[in-house]
């Protein structure tokens, strides 16, 4: 009976140790609220007006590859887009399991910050940035996932359209032909 407590305690503190954080519900619909009004209305990016695109919604996968990403770099003591291993945003929010088998089409991008204290802060600070604020008003980006590690945070996008019903029978039938075209901001 002790070793199956033992090994019980020892499966849930093994466990813990090694889950990723999620994010709660207030850090989620802040990040969402905050995005998605700008969104909404539109914005100037520099000198670029932005026109008002659909909102945004979160991904845990995508929230998993910011994760991974702020861990990292908070470990590490480290700022870049390129992981210390070499992987690419793009690679990371694939390795999540954000992938683009099956949709018509696939958009990624990643913003990173470090030292903002608040929620607020960062957004301001993405919004003024132009690559920032692109990727945030970005059409081809539907959903988001956000990660803060200490001082880090990193905000990973996503977007994937899948085939009609129709363009799926296509392809089956081999009657309709798929091009691959990769296009990842950072």
């Amino acid at each position: 009976m002790k070793r199956i407590i033992l090994a019980t305690v020892f499966l849930l503190i093994t466990t813990l140790s090694f889950a990723q954080p999620r994010a709660d519900e207030k850090f989620k619909n802040e990040f969402l609220e905050t995005i998605n009004h700008t969104r909404q209305k539109g914005c100037t990016c520099g000198t670029t007006y932005m026109p008002a695109v659909a909102p945004l919604t979160w991904n845990d996968m995508l929230e998993n590859a910011a994760m991974v990403h702020a861990k990292d770099m908070n470990k590490h003591n480290y700022f870049s887009h390129t992981g210390k291993d070499g992987r690419s945003s793009s690679d990371r929010i694939m390795a999540s399991g954000y992938t683009f088998d099956g949709y018509k089409s696939f958009a990624a991008g990643e913003n990173i910050a470090l030292g903002q204290q608040s929620i607020a802060e960062v957004m301001a600070g993405w919004f003024k940035s132009v690559g920032h604020c692109m990727n945030l008003m970005n059409p081809s980006f539907t959903e988001v996932g956000v990660a803060r590690v200490n001082d880090y945070w990193v905000q990973d996008f996503g977007g994937r359209e899948p085939f009609s019903d129709e363009q799926q029978k296509l392809i089956k039938s081999g009657r309709y032909r798929l091009m691959q075209k990769k296009v990842i901001r950072e």
